[in-house]
């Protein structure tokens, strides 16, 4: 069995009603990176945020988020595209990580994109509605060539962001079509609390998921939840051979008390161990998914 790899979703669009410990500014992406890759953790999915918490997808913004996290770590780099507060077309949206691929000491390694379509509003079931009605993640095939086109042109490997099986199943045919490098990368999302769009985070939820993967490929998946509690889930990827993404920017886990990002790995790297699985350091997290080490290093 390959080693772990964990990724954190260290702040998504949270706010810090839930967890006052989600990492807004650059500063706190970079202390928080450093944080979690000392507890063991290789990747870092991350929003860039102002200080106010607001959605900042300026290029400005990501250039230093990216700098910050890559000065406190070796952690390797998974930017938002940021499709529900940006919009705009398919160039738009992967505009700002094509800037940054054009300096190799920022180029991140791994760019997620999702290969499908799905209502994210959630549901109130105390209320009994929806809480907008309105959002819709949309991602059409044309703009999912597009996207793997243009990531495989700029060194950017797609981490491959499941919400349902049709969404595997469209993952699998740009994978045939040749569009996906070896080996594919998979990530599946489970969603509780009324995200509604995404499988329920329960066994047969992620079963359902991996019954589905092509069974004659190298592949690798990992498992997150929306608002809700990964562990169950995470223990269970765990023995069978795949990866986990945590992180308390989608779920502040009061019930363990508010923690911090680095808590959540720590506890993740325990659960691993109990069952005698390894974690993959950054440079193990490269070799695993066939990327190249980083050209440059920051001064």
């Amino acid at each position: 069995m390959d080693k772990l790899i964990i990724e954190v979703r260290v702040n998504e669009y949270a706010p810090r009603e839930g967890n006052r410990q989600i990492p807004f500014t650059a500063d706190e992406l970079g202390r928080d990176a450093a944080a979690v890759q000392s507890a063991g953790a290789s990747i870092v999915h991350f929003h860039p945020r102002a200080a106010n918490g607001a959605p900042a997808h300026g290029q400005s913004d990501y250039d230093a988020a990216v700098t910050a996290i890559r000065r406190h770590s070796a952690l390797l780099l998974n930017p938002t595209l940021g499709q529900i507060t940006v919009g705009g077309s398919a160039r738009d949206r992967l505009a700002p990580i094509e800037q940054l691929a054009l300096n190799p000491a920022l180029r991140p390694e791994i760019c997620g994109i999702d290969p499908g379509s799905t209502n994210i509003d959630v549901f109130d079931p105390v209320a009994r509605r929806f809480r907008s009605g309105d959002r819709v993640y949309a991602n059409s095939h044309d703009t999912l060539q597009y996207f793997c086109a243009r990531l495989r042109e700029i060194g950017i490997k797609p981490a491959l962001a499941c919400w349902s099986i049709p969404f595997v199943r469209s993952a699998c045919a740009l994978i045939d079509m040749g569009l996906i490098d070896d080996p594919p990368y998979f990530f599946f999302v489970c969603g509780e609390g009324g995200t509604l769009g995404a499988h329920p985070a329960t066994a047969e939820g992620l079963r359902a998921f991996t019954d589905h993967l092509p069974r004659h490929r190298k592949l690798l998946w990992s498992v997150g939840c929306k608002a809700g509690n990964l562990f169950p889930l995470a223990m269970a990827a765990i023995s069978t051979g795949g990866h986990v993404a945590i992180g308390i920017g989608d779920y502040p886990y009061p019930e363990l008390h508010h923690p911090s990002n680095a808590q959540l790995v720590e506890e993740v790297v325990r659960l691993a161990r109990l069952v005698g699985r390894e974690v993959a350091s950054p440079e193990e997290t490269r070799a695993l998914l066939g990327i190249p080490e980083l050209e440059k290093s920051l001064g």
